[in-house]
């Protein structure tokens, strides 16, 4: 299987290690990448995400939500009358 993200195509980047005698060897640096099921129209899917990637779902969900909420907020005090009117 191949090391790539299917969010925003990450893949193994090749580099050296380098030891305290400065000798260097060649490495692959490879992505974190986790197995997610994630809702797609309607539908749960399986798929292989970076760390960054669902770090930055999650923050995209919570401002939606936030969003959501202020709006339902703002709703909820236009639509109340004030039961006392001066």
């Amino acid at each position: 299987m191949a090391s790539k993200c299917s969010n925003c195509g990450k893949s193994r980047m090749m580099g050296h290690k380098v030891s305290h005698a400065k000798n260097r060897t060649n490495h692959a640096f490879k992505p974190n990448l986790q197995n997610k099921k994630i809702e797609v129209e309607g539908r749960k899917i399986s798929v292989k995400i970076c760390t960054n990637c669902i770090k930055l779902m999650k923050k995209i969900t919570k401002d939606k939500l936030a969003k959501i909420a202020l709006k339902q907020a703002q709703l909820d005090t236009q639509s109340q009358t004030p039961l006392i009117t001066p």
